[in-house]
């Protein structure tokens, strides 16, 4: 899937090839995403008759063709002009989820009607009536889950954009928000991040466990937690209600200095204790990454990046594209570690020494 990014490079202006690409700070965490998994051995079983795995499996209580759902990604029409929904039905075609962003560039209803199985992914707002109307939009599209984001406060220090004076163009807009409360996103100054500019300006700084509560209490549909690295914070969002929790870094572009998510997805796992599923994101880029997620004790894993690398590289196409490579790897990875299917992946032992 890698291969997808160097197509990607060359069609992408390279202000956005920085915006998608890059990390906070010296992007010590974007590095270790990688060089975590890289480090992450399986111990295949043999002799165990698998011809051929079955992928299949559940997610948030949904049939998914594989453990994988598209991680949520805003402002996809940077990338390419079919943005959010050819993306969303690629990811319908294939059989796995889509997290729709609050900061889509085309709105919930036109993404949900694209796609197959959508989440909706929040992020929280200072404006309290405005998120209401965000989830209420999302129940009415008919999106099956609720996945909110909690590791943004603020806006990481991305340098590469604070360096290229980023903004985003003016004919990709938050397509969710009230027409113009993106404006700042748009406004380009010297040594700023327009995008941290906006969401500084329209996201809420100070969530809390309470505010976890509230969404809990509002939405019927299964709750996803994303941004846990702390096994304590795990704990806490079973005791909120989660039904998930998703182990990540913000794909190393909040805090630099952040472990990688390999690194604590275990010490998460047993917090949990099987009381919600816990999913894997951050430096996954092949079928191999989601088997040794799951070995970890992850139910699943949410792809980001190569997604929009496909995207870039060919619309919708490259998307379908994408994916049906994702599922051949994630096959043959499990033939080749002696699984039937993927809860045996599960059982599996790794080594992380190297």
């Amino acid at each position: 899937m890698a291969d997808f990014a160097a197509t990607a490079r060359a069609v992408l202006p390279a202000d956005v090839w920085d915006f998608v690409d890059g990390g906070s700070g010296t992007e010590t965490t974007l590095a270790a995403n990688r060089r975590a998994l890289d480090r992450v051995a399986v111990l295949p079983r043999v002799l165990r008759g698998v011809p051929a795995p079955d992928t299949g499996t559940r997610l948030l209580g949904t049939a998914c063709a594989m453990p994988v759902a598209v991680a949520p990604m805003a402002y996809q029409r940077l990338v390419h002009p079919d943005g959010e929904p050819a993306l969303a039905a690629a990811a319908g075609a294939a059989g796995v989820p889509y997290v729709a962003s609050t900061l889509s560039s085309v709105p919930i209803e036109e993404i949900a009607a694209a796609g197959g199985t959508v989440w909706f992914q929040l992020y929280w707002l200072r404006d309290r009536a405005l998120v209401e109307d965000l989830l209420d939009r999302a129940h009415a599209a008919g999106c099956s889950a609720l996945t909110v984001t909690v590791d943004v406060p603020i806006l990481g220090r991305r340098l590469r954009d604070v360096r290229n004076t980023f903004a985003i163009p003016p004919h990709v807009v938050a397509a969710n928000l009230p027409a113009g409360r993106d404006a700042l996103a748009h406004v380009a100054t010297p040594g700023v991040s327009a995008v941290a500019a906006h969401t500084g300006e329209v996201f809420a700084p100070a969530l809390t466990w309470a505010d976890l509560d509230w969404l809990r209490g509002r939405t019927a549909l299964p709750l996803v937690v994303k941004g846990i690295l702390d096994p304590r914070d795990a704990e806490l969002a079973v005791a909120a209600g989660a039904d998930a929790v998703v182990v990540s870094n913000h794909g190393g572009r909040q805090l630099d200095g952040a472990p990688a998510t390999a690194t604590v997805l275990p010490e998460v796992v047993a917090a949990v204790a099987d009381r919600c599923e816990v999913l894997l994101d951050s430096g996954v880029r092949g079928g191999v990454d989601v088997l040794r997620a799951l070995a970890l004790g992850a139910r699943g894993v949410l792809v980001g990046r190569p997604m929009l690398w496909a995207l870039a590289a060919g619309g919708g196409a490259g998307a379908r594209a994408a994916l049906a490579l994702l599922a051949g790897e994630f096959r043959d990875a499990l033939a080749l570690a002696g699984c039937a299917r993927p809860e045996e992946a599960r059982e599996l032992r790794v080594l992380t020494a190297g």
